[in-house]
């Protein structure tokens, strides 16, 4: 099959344009600068080019030419807004929409879109609401199209948080922990399940050409739940520094966030970040059979890539 991944430079694309590329793919990759995508071009069969996914002319004519689209454009950051900011809005709810639209005029075989677990239009974050709001928009172009026996279908993923040795996840704790002797956060009960960036390509990959996952929406989660707390504690240890977290009223971690917010580049941590850690990020059961993949435990990971020689 000829894919287009949208999204394919970033950590999770990487990992997802090698899978398709080893079940035999043909990969088609758009990025606004192509110094983006240098490891992706020693595919033979990933072809990069540079275009903007956000202008019309462009992602109807790269979605023209494949068999199935894979989303996996996503951000953490947004300035303001309700029900979510501008930054959420344009690459959450209108990208989405705009490929949804780009895949049924085209007869698109499948759209596969990453969004997020715990995804809700009455999520405590604007990043949780944007993704449900992006959920809801594909969901809406197709149920337009339902008698269109040619329109294809969509399948979402909603991941939990994603570990693996490049994540800005646990390697920023781990880089924390190089530089402070504690390490104080709020929101450290806040549980989740966090999940494989190759079990996640797995799963994408798989479900290609899978009647079962046609309008399907499936979980991502590791097999064990941890506080935010024990994770920060054990990407410290695992990095060679273990630290004590310490844990701090919200109100307190709000300004620490309003404070990061005000330096240049993306902000350690945002308000609404913190809003997300107000809700537990857990799958409410076991990953689908229909996905063919067993979940891999942080702890046969993590350790290898965190060790001190790998860290900075």
């Amino acid at each position: 099959m000829r894919i287009l991944v949208i999204g394919g430079t970033g950590f999770l694309g990487r990992c997802v344009v090698g899978r398709l590329v080893a079940a035999g793919h043909e990969v088609h990759v758009p990025t606004r600068r192509l110094a983006n995508a240098r490891e992706l071009q020693v595919h033979p069969t990933v072809t990069v080019m540079q275009a903007d996914v956000h202008n019309d002319v462009a992602l109807q004519s790269l979605v023209s030419e494949c068999d199935a689209v894979i989303n996996l454009v996503g951000i953490l950051h947004s300035r303001p807004g309700q029900p979510f900011g501008p930054d959420f809005d344009r690459a959450h709810v209108q990208l989405p929409k705009r490929i949804a639209a780009a895949c049924l005029h085209h007869h698109i075989r499948q759209f596969l879109h990453v969004s997020a677990l715990g995804a809700s239009a009455t999520g405590p974050s604007g990043y949780l609401r944007s993704k449900a709001a992006g959920e809801h928009v594909i969901r809406e172009a197709y149920a337009s199209h339902s008698s269109d026996h040619e329109a294809g279908s969509f399948t979402f993923f909603r991941p939990s948080v994603i570990f693996g040795p490049e994540d800005h996840f646990m390697n920023m704790f781990a880089r924390l922990a190089r530089f402070f002797p504690v390490l104080p956060l709020a929101g450290t009960r806040a549980r989740m399940q966090p999940v494989f960036v190759v079990d996640v390509a797995k799963a994408i990959v798989n479900t290609l050409d899978n009647p079962r996952a046609a309008g399907k929406t499936y979980d991502l989660a590791g097999p064990r739940s941890y506080s935010l707390g024990e994770l920060v504690g054990l990407a410290a240890l695992w990095s060679g520094h273990p630290r004590p977290v310490i844990e701090m009223p919200m109100s307190i971690g709000r300004m620490q966030a309003w404070m990061f917010e005000c330096l240049p580049g993306e902000p350690l941590m945002s308000r609404d970040n913190l809003d997300s850690l107000t809700v537990d990020n857990l799958s409410d059961g076991p990953i689908s059979p229909d996905l063919g993949i067993v979940p891999t435990p942080l702890e046969s990971v993590a350790p290898v890539y965190l060790q001190p020689t790998r860290v900075g």
